[in-house]
Formats: C-alpha cells, sequence, structure tokens
C-alpha cells in the first residue's frame, strides 16, 4: 500500500537518498530541507528523476511558523530525520551547545511530533512516527557524549511513544544507524575546533583531531551508506517490523554485546 511520507532533513545524506527511493518505489514524498537553497535543487533533481509524486517544502524546525504548517499537512507517516551533532569532551564543551543540540535533536522534534498526533488521534487516523536515532542511541563513547544522549534521550521518547500511542492505532519505529560516510558525523567531528582551546581547555586540539581521525580511517568509521539507505527505504513505509532497526548487523551485535557488559561495569 502506498503512504505518503513527510520527512524532515531530506536536503542531504540518507533522508535525501532514502526520499528518492521511496517514491522511485511509488510512494508520495513531501520531502523538507532546513535550507531554502536546497529546496529548488532537491525539486529539479526530482523532476530530473521523472518523480511526480515528489514535493519539496521548507521545514525549519527552528522556525515556529514552519512547523505550524507541516502540522496541517495531510500524510501518513511522519520521520524525524533531521539533526545536528555537537561532538567533544562533555566535561568541558560550552553548555549553551549542549542546549542548542538538545533543541533541534529533541525538543523541535517533540513539538513536530506532538502536533502530528494529536492532529491524528482527534481524526481517528492511523499512522506511524519514525525517529532517525543512531547506534549512539544505545551506547556512548567518549568524547561523543552530548550528541549521544539526545540519541538517548530519543530512544525513551520513541518508546513511551509506542505504548501511550498504541491503543490509537500510531506505530512508533526508531532507526538506529551506524557510523556512515554521508558527512554528517565529519562535520560533527569538526564542531569541537570552534571552541576547544589549548591555552584554556585541558583537551587538546591535537589529541581529539587524531582520535577523530583514527576511527574513520578504520572500516567501522566510514561504511557505504547505500546499505543504510536501503534499509530505511524498506523500514519507513512499512505496516509492520522491528521498533528498533539497527543496522548493520554487525553494529547491532556490538551494541547487545555493550548493554549486557554495563551490568558488570565498575567504577
Amino acid at each position: 500500500m502506498t503512504k505518503t511520507i513527510l520527512i524532515t532533513g531530506a536536503g542531504s545524506g540518507f533522508g535525501k537518498g532514502a526520499a528518492i527511493g521511496m517514491a522511485q518505489n511509488g510512494h508520495a514524498i513531501i520531502a523538507t530541507t532546513q535550507v531554502s537553497s536546497q529546496v529548488t535543487p532537491l525539486r529539479e533533481e526530482a523532476a530530473a528523476l521523472g518523480l511526480k509524486n515528489f514535493r519539496v517544502e521548507r521545514l525549519d524546525l527552528t522556525d515556529p511558523y514552519d512547523i505550524k504548517q507541516a502540522q496541517g499537512w495531510d500524510f501518513d507517516v511522519l520521520w524525524n530525520n533531521a539533526g545536528m551533532g555537537e561532538a567533544g569532551p562533555v566535561w568541558e564543551i560550552p553548555v549553551e551547545i549542549v542546549r542548542k543540540n538538545y533543541e533541534v535533536n529533541v525538543f523541535l522534534p517533540l513539538v513536530l511530533t506532538q502536533g502530528v498526533v494529536q492532529k491524528w488521534v482527534r481524526e481517528g487516523k492511523p499512522g506511524k512516527v519514525v525517529f532517525t536515532s543512531s547506534m549512539g542511541g544505545l551506547f556512548t563513547p567518549a568524547n561523543w557524549g552530548v550528541y549521544v544522549s539526545t540519541k538517548h534521550a530519543l530512544e525513551a521518547i520513541a518508546e513511551a511513544l509506542q505504548q501511550e500511542l498504541g491503543p490509537y492505532g500510531v506505530k512508533i519505529q526508531t532507526i538506529n544507524p551506524g557510523a556512515y560516510y554521508t558527512g554528517y558525523n565529519e562535520t560533527m567531528a569538526d564542531n569541537p575546533f570552534r571552541w576547544l582551546d589549548d591555552s584554556r581547555n585541558f583537551t587538546k586540539r591535537a589529541d581529539l583531531r587524531k582520535g577523530f581521525d583514527d576511527f574513520f580511517a578504520t572500516p567501522e568509521g566510514k561504511m557505504d551508506p547505500k546499505e543504510m539507505i536501503d534499509r530505511m527505504i524498506e523500514v519507513v513505509p512499512a505496516d509492520t517490523g522491528k521498533f528498533r532497526n539497527v543496522v548493520p548487523k554487525v553494529i547491532e551485535d556490538m551494541l547487545k554485546a555493550h548493554q549486557l557488559k554495563a551490568w558488570e561495569n565498575q567504577i
């Protein structure tokens, strides 16, 4: 059965790739971008691909008028995919940067979601909400703690929503990508260097940069995003499936082992 799917953060990366793929599979897509300058190029790309069921709109989550407008659109699936990330040591990162990361990744998607699901419940309409979480929603590596804590928060929100909205026919899912090479993680890794100061901070710039570079040089740090996009194309429109969707399998296995070990973690 074809669906109408609203996607936030569809201007690049996973969102853009999966939006095009789902449209090619016959679904009607409302692809939204945060930046106005991404709207026309995405419209032109969709037209060049012959996609008639591909609508592109601006949806800047920091703009309450954009959110209100989107809450009035008619669709079957809301995919909260937009996000941003702040890396760096939790004990030194400026707290106003932490607040911004929570605003974009947690509070604003929740505002959008509340308006959408309340409308569905009032209308008696079944629907589905998907959250792009992360492998980091299920474990916490050093120097990524702020970003992954926002994904931990999304995991809790999604789990609560699943229980609360089930009686109304609204389904909830999360998607938990590994460190795929979309440019998102690499950009996030650059962010601390706009505030990290060797004359003031205990964490040294060169040491942090080396840690990031060493990770991105591993196969686990630079996976082909096509694998994840292909799974998103399947998961997002589906009526059935797992609540949590970790890709690839090797990361799912690693996370399960990590969570078991957490019970024996010693201070």
